[in-house]
């Protein structure tokens, strides 16, 4: 069992049932505490809330094992929050697309067609070359505060290299995504339909118990609506959930397309129109909005503020992929979407962790109420809201997973 005290603000998000139980257990958006404590036992939140009450806390808790060993962690007047849960990523590629980067900034417009670039040197790459940049990008993105990965296959576009691209996934995240339907594969440009049937026919059957997800990237480029909507039925049929790259390039009907399917999150909406947002609103969809991608192609940044009053429930994610948006930092697109998506830094906090965790169907992460994962974050800072407010900066102290210390940014003497 551990006691986390010297807490100056915890986030922790709780649920509206439990607030109602303990109305002491946070204020404001994001249900936060000052001078807090929190009570980890068995790899879950075992207790959280003021620090006065902790002691009475830990004594009921032991009432069984009065001798069982605590451990104290004292940390001085730091923030904690729950863990980054981001629910859009493609980690699973090899080679390097930084020119096309730079040419992009340089004024060249982005397009899909680049992904071909990321499939040719995915299919020439070993499992262990794959399996092992995986592992340094989710480090990378652990030692940022992220404990809660989705992870989407997309850039092998074969059955061979889908289901080796999950097989990796599943030994790192239970969030794993068949996203065969990224785009058509060159050898198959003449004819998309024949490889609408690949996925549809060898993919999905093959990917089963290796996939809980499926998703479609559907664009012009990519995979039309009617496409769409077929390998997403196929999938659902053999027991995947659904979501959807919807409507980052241009204006379509796929994020009205991703409601009408049951999708639990439609991703990018970076054109939305009011009508689109009704609609997503009414199917409580979750719209996931990923701010290094628009930072990243100069794409215009949907104006949060739209979505919010339409009644639209929002996850922000990082989208880490080497091609339009190659950053596994969710504190860097927390500051993107403050400063240019318009969300308040509550929201952008929200969004980031109980967002993720309702884009995913999960109610054991993205919050720290009783019961919850004991995934949490601790910062450099004596609030939250220094993740904008001092952008760039690493502010990522300590990182628990289950109780236990993942990550450890402290200057080592």
């Amino acid at each position: 069992m551990k006691l986390i005290t010297g807490i100056s603000e915890l986030v922790t998000n709780s649920d509206p049932t439990e607030l109602m139980a303990r109305p002491s257990l946070g204020a404001g958006d994001l249900h936060t505490l000052t001078d807090a404590a929190l009570i980890i036992d068995d790899g879950k939140v075992a207790w959280s809330g003021p620090a006065a009450e902790a002691d009475a806390a830990l004594n009921s808790l032991t009432l069984a094992a009065p001798d069982a060993p605590v451990e104290t962690i004292d940390l001085g007047g730091k923030a904690v929050i729950p863990g980054f849960v981001d629910s859009h990523n493609h980690l699973v590629f090899a080679g390097d697309r930084s020119a096309e980067f730079a040419a992009r900034m340089a004024g060249e417009k982005y397009s899909a067609g680049g992904i071909a670039t990321t499939v040719a040197a995915t299919r020439a790459a070993t499992d262990e070359g794959l399996e092992a940049n995986l592992v340094h990008l989710v480090d990378q993105a652990t030692r940022q505060g992220t404990t809660t990965f989705e992870i989407k296959s997309g850039y092998g576009l074969t059955l061979d290299d889908e289901i080796r691209a999950l097989e990796i996934i599943g030994r790192h995240t239970p969030e794993s995504t068949l996203i065969a339907a990224h785009v058509v594969p060159p050898e198959y440009k003449a004819d998309p339909e024949a490889y609408v049937a690949l996925v549809i026919d060898e993919i999905i059957p093959a990917a089963v118990g290796k996939a809980k997800w499926i998703d479609v990237f559907c664009e012009e480029g990519a995979f039309d609506e009617d496409q769409t909507r077929r390998i997403i039925e196929a999938g659902k049929s053999v027991g995947m959930k659904a979501r959807l790259h919807a409507n980052q390039l241009t204006q379509g009907g796929a994020l009205r397309l991703g409601a009408a399917l049951g999708c639990t999150s439609v991703d990018h909406a970076t054109f939305a129109s009011d009508e689109d947002l009704a609609v997503l609103a009414e199917a409580g969809t979750v719209v996931t909005l990923l701010p290094g991608v628009e930072f990243s192609t100069r794409q215009p940044y949907p104006d949060a503020r739209r979505y919010l009053a339409a009644g639209v429930r929002l996850a922000i994610a990082s989208d880490c992929n080497p091609g339009s948006c190659f950053t596994n930092s969710l504190p860097f697109c927390i500051a993107v979407a403050v400063r240019d998506m318009h969300f308040t830094v509550d929201q952008a906090v929200w969004a980031a962790t109980a967002g993720g965790a309702h884009a995913l169907d999960r109610s054991d992460v993205g919050h720290l109420g009783a019961g919850a994962q004991a995934d949490l974050v601790v910062l450099d800072a004596p609030s939250y809201r220094h993740l904008a407010y001092r952008p760039g900066v690493q502010l990522v102290d300590r990182v628990f997973a289950g109780g236990e210390l993942v990550a450890d940014n402290r200057p080592q003497h």
